[in-house]
C-alpha cells in the first residue's frame, strides 16, 4: 500500500477493522452477550491472542448494563481511563469519576502506607451498584478488593485489566479468586491499560458496531 492508498473514511476503517477482529479472533466459543466484549477488548490493542487470558464471572454483561442503565456511578483509577469512555455512549448521564487528583489523596497515601492510586479508592463513596474500571494501577485493585473483604458494599461489576510487571498479574488473580460473589471481567498476564479497561465499557453501552 502507497501513502497515497490508505483508508480514509472512519466508518469504513471501523468496519474492517470489526471484520478483521471477527474473522481471525474465536468468538463463536464465548457467549453471545460477550463477544462484542472481546471485539472491542482486541480492537483496542491490536491482540487477538487476548481472548486466550480473559477471564469473567457468570454475568458480568447483564450486571453491567443493568448499572449502567439504572444510572449508577462509573468509578476509574486513572484519568486516561475516564478520557476513554466514551461519554455520549453512556445510558443514563452517568457520573464518571476518578479521585486520584482529590487534594486529600496525597496525605492519605502516607497515612495508610500505599500508592496514591491505592489510596484514591478510599474516596470512592458510593460504592454500592457501581461499575469499577481499574486499566492501569494494580495496587487500586488490590484496595478495591480488600475494602470489600472489610464490609464496603459492592460494586455491580469490576472490570480489572490493570498493565504492569509488579502487581497486575496477581491482583487480576485476586479478583478471579475473591470469595464475594464479585461480577468480573479480567484480562490475566502483564496486559491491560486505560484503552482496553474502557473498551468494555464502551461495549456494554454500544456493542462492537458504532
Amino acid at each position: 500500500m502507497s501513502v497515497a492508498d490508505y483508508i480514509k473514511d472512519p466508518a469504513e476503517i471501523y468496519r474492517q477493522s470489526f471484520a478483521t477482529v471477527e474473522h481471525e479472533a474465536m468468538l463463536d466459543e464465548l457467549p453471545q452477550e460477550m463477544r462484542p466484549i472481546v471485539t472491542r477488548l482486541i480492537h483496542s490493542c491490536g491482540m487477538i491472542d487476548v481472548i486466550d487470558d480473559l477471564e469473567f464471572s457468570q454475568n458480568p454483561v447483564e450486571a453491567g448494563k443493568k448499572a449502567l442503565a439504572d444510572g449508577k456511578q462509573i468509578y476509574t483509577d486513572v484519568e486516561m481511563v475516564k478520557a476513554g469512555i466514551i461519554e455520549r455512549f453512556l445510558p443514563a448521564n452517568n457520573s464518571l469519576i476518578c479521585t486520584l487528583n482529590n487534594a486529600q489523596v496525597p496525605d492519605h497515601a502516607k497515612e495508610i502506607g500505599n500508592t496514591r492510586s491505592a489510596a484514591a479508592v478510599d474516596f470512592w463513596n458510593q460504592l454500592e451498584g457501581s461499575v469499577v474500571v481499574i486499566g492501569n494501577a494494580p495496587t487500586a485493585l488490590f484496595r478495591l478488593l480488600e475494602r470489600i473483604e472489610e464490609g464496603a458494599p459492592k460494586p455491580a461489576l469490576v472490570i480489572g485489566i490493570p498493565v504492569g510487571f509488579i502487581g497486575a498479574v496477581e491482583s487480576k488473580q485476586s479478583l478471579s479468586n475473591n470469595t464475594s460473589s464479585l461480577e468480573f471481567i479480567t484480562v490475566h498476564g502483564r496486559r491491560g491499560g486505560s484503552a482496553m479497561a474502557s473498551s468494555v465499557i464502551n461495549a456494554l453501552c454500544v456493542g462492537a458496531s458504532a
